[in-house]
This record gives C-alpha cells, structure tokens and sequence, in this order.
C-alpha cells in the first residue's frame, strides 16, 4: 500500500493512495502471476486533476507478458488500453486496442525479434534484476507497447540510497529511471526506488505527469516472499 502525493504549485498535498499487488496463478496451462496496480486520487485532489487507474497485467515465470489492461480516468479523458501478447517462432507478437471516451477503438498489431513489455511488466522485470555488476548510468534498452504502438524505452540505473519510507523504517534501495528522448534531450518518466534484498519491492515511485509531479511512498508490505534484509537496522 502506498500514499500518493501531487505537487501543486510548488505545494506538495497527500492526495489519494496506490495498491499493488502480486498474485500466482495459471494462464491457460501456463504458471503467471497476476499484477494489479490501482492508484485513486481523493476528492480534495479531484478538484485540480482526477485520477483513477486500475492497471493489471499478467505474466510468466519469466517475467514475458502475456496480457496488459489499463483503464485511466484522468482529468475528463477515460482511456482504456488493451495488449494482448504471444510468442512463436523466435519473434514476439503484440495486437493492441485502445478505446478513448467510450470511441471507436484503435487496433494496431507489432512484431519483434526481441520481447515487448508494458508499463507494469517492465516494472516486474527490473525488479527480477541482479544489479550486482551494474554501474551507475548504465542504460537498459527496451521495446514497450503504450496501447497504439511500440516504442524503446530505457531505463537507467542511478545506484543506491538508504530512503525512510511511509511505514517509518529505513530500507537499502536500488535506485532506476525510465526516461524518453525527445528532440535528442533525455525527459524523465518515472523513478522508482526498490528495496535492495531478493524482494526488490518498489519504495517510493516519482511520477513525472503531463500536469505536474506526483511520488507515491511505500505504506504498508504484506505476505512478501523473502525477509526484508534491506531495513536499516543500525
């Protein structure tokens, strides 16, 4: 569980809370997982943006997608993007659709020789990283479906930081970027901080938006699969 927080003009106001959860299951006859990222902003905050995203993505015991669903109310847009993935012969297939307020959908279909992710399973997989050998900067190319079409994304390794979360503890954390390049200029999209220990749970996310700024702070953790060892205990 986590506290959202939007910065406005200069103010930053705890507007609303983020979920996520991970849940094992069987995709046809195949082990997944389920991932479900929920984010609600709360009445106060409606009054400058509205927000509400329900995310959920499924995925193998690999970390490759098998299916993507977002459905974003913000401001006065509702947007919902579907992937469906799959894989043969050496390539991997994406057919997208997005719907935007309730219109004619939008299909697209992309193939590559390389796996695609989406925003959530991308987030799974950096988490499957061992940054062990990483240096700080080094840059992690990827394909990304964003619901119409297929895009490289990277994500950058900026180090290590000791961070006090929501739940007042303090956790050894592993620190990554997913940034764009527009113009040939470097825009970042998200950072997100996780904890350094086989759990890799995600901390504390900063949200660059079209809008504004927003973080979101690690709350609470629960039934996590391996101890917490990255807690700061001195």
């Amino acid at each position: 569980m986590y506290d959202l927080y939007f910065n406005w003009k200069f103010i930053w106001t705890r507007a609303g809370f983020a979920s996520l959860t991970a849940n094992s299951m069987h995709y046809g006859s195949k082990p997944a997982y389920r991932l479900n990222l929920l984010a609600v902003g709360s009445r106060k905050a409606d009054f400058f943006f509205k927000m509400r995203d329900t995310i959920t993505c499924i995925i193998g015991d690999k970390m490759q997608p098998y299916y993507f669903r977002k459905g974003s109310e913000e401001g006065k847009n509702y947007t919902v993007d579907e992937v469906n993935f799959s894989y043969r012969g050496g390539m991997s297939y994406a057919r997208q659709k997005r719907i935007k307020n309730f219109g004619e959908a939008i299909r697209t279909n992309s193939e590559d020789s390389s796996c695609m992710y989406d925003m959530l399973s991308i987030l799974a997989q950096a988490r499957s990283f061992n940054p062990t050998n990483y240096k700080v900067g080094e840059h992690i190319k990827f394909q990304m479906a964003t619901g119409i079409k297929i895009e490289e994304q990277t994500l950058i390794y900026r180090g290590k930081e000791i961070f006090k979360a929501q739940d007042g503890k303090r956790y050894h954390t592993l620190v990554f970027s997913l940034v764009e390049y527009k113009r040939g200029k470097e825009k970042e999209v998200i950072t997100f901080y996780i904890t350094d220990d086989k759990n890799h749970i995600p901390v504390r996310l900063d949200l660059f938006l079209n809008f504004g700024s927003a973080k979101a702070f690690l709350k609470s953790v629960r039934n996590n699969k391996h101890p917490l060892t990255s807690i700061v205990t001195d």
